[in-house]
């Protein structure tokens, strides 16, 4: 169904998680007056300039795309209060937005962030809700201030986080969740029915991004920690550790029975001694080499019973 009135927005976002909030805007009839997104990087073995998931979208249905590296600048700011814009969508866009920049469009700036606030405002709330062992998440639309996802939220909805679920696979339904919920709550803000609900003051956490010394596996800590920090680092960074010498990725694991010397392998089957239980890896990623199960894994390098991994 059409909206009852075709905004004319401006879309802000980067990664492949903002894809689908992109063409849920499109196909519910709102006019995208411009897409911003960062700039392209260099990428792949050649190291050529390779545009954001969005830039790349948007490319292809022939909306314009500017890649400015900062939008500080007076020029930038006037650049964009010239759309005349009813309202700019945010979503995992990479920029800190100035306050020229939130003012200048007629309804506001409202952001889509991939947590329930103001549990893990920041960059990576995927991961760090996943490595935390929270037992759900959701996607929720707030409108945007000039402090780190502190504005009021207009609209939430929450899924549970599963045993098996990785940053990955969570991202995924998140992603899905968040386009219908944004397309919805555009309606509503362009009817004025949209309510907005200032945020707890109780319960702040920060997901801070992922530091490379994160991504090595610690098997002194508990297991349920080891596992929730294999699957919420997982399918990248990727938490890893090295057996004879080899660096690996752990890419999946679950809750095993047994107990040993941190690091230790319990059995032949990738069953490894933790500070405290044990978890099992049933995916992994041998350094220059794809993702392949466990049993594909050892049968080209098998890992023996008493093994330490390091």
């Amino acid at each position: 169904m059409p909206p009852l009135v075709s905004l004319r927005l401006a879309f802000m976002g980067s990664p492949a998680f903002a894809v689908p909030a992109l063409d849920a805007l499109i196909q519910a009839g709102h006019e995208i007056a411009c897409v911003y997104s960062q700039p392209p990087r260099p990428a792949g073995r050649g190291q050529q300039p390779r545009p954001t998931p969005v830039h790349a979208f948007a490319a292809k249905r022939g909306i314009e795309v500017r890649t400015p590296k900062s939008l500080k600048s007076a020029e930038e700011q006037a650049r964009f209060a010239a759309l005349a814009l009813d309202a700019a969508i945010v979503v995992a866009y990479g920029l800190i937005l100035p306050k020229p920049i939130l003012d200048a469009p007629r309804l506001g700036a409202f952001n889509l962030h991939a947590s329930l606030l103001p549990r893990w405002r920041g960059a990576a709330p995927i991961q760090r809700a996943i490595m935390a062992g929270d037992m759900s998440t959701g996607v929720q639309v707030m409108r945007m201030e000039e402090g780190l996802d502190t504005g009021p939220v207009l609209a939430s909805v929450e899924t549970p986080i599963a045993f098996d679920d990785t940053t990955g696979t969570l991202h995924d339904r998140l992603a899905a969740l968040g386009a219908s919920l944004l397309a919805a709550t555009v309606a509503d803000i362009e009817r004025g029915a949209a309510v907005e609900t200032p945020q707890s003051d109780a319960g702040i956490t920060y997901a801070n991004k992922i530091t490379p010394a994160e991504t090595r596996i610690d098997w002194s800590r508990p297991a349920r920690e080891v596992d929730c920090a294999i699957r919420g680092l997982s399918p990248a960074p990727g938490a890893w550790f090295t057996v004879g010498g080899v660096r690996v990725k752990a890419l999946l694991s679950r809750l095993g029975q047994g107990s040993g010397a941190p690091g230790e392998t319990l059995d032949d089957a990738l069953l490894v001694a933790c500070g405290d239980g044990a978890v099992r890896l049933l995916r992994v990623q041998r350094e220059g080499r794809g993702p392949v199960e466990a049993e594909a894994f050892l049968r080209g390098q098998p890992v023996g019973a008493g093994t330490k991994l390091r």
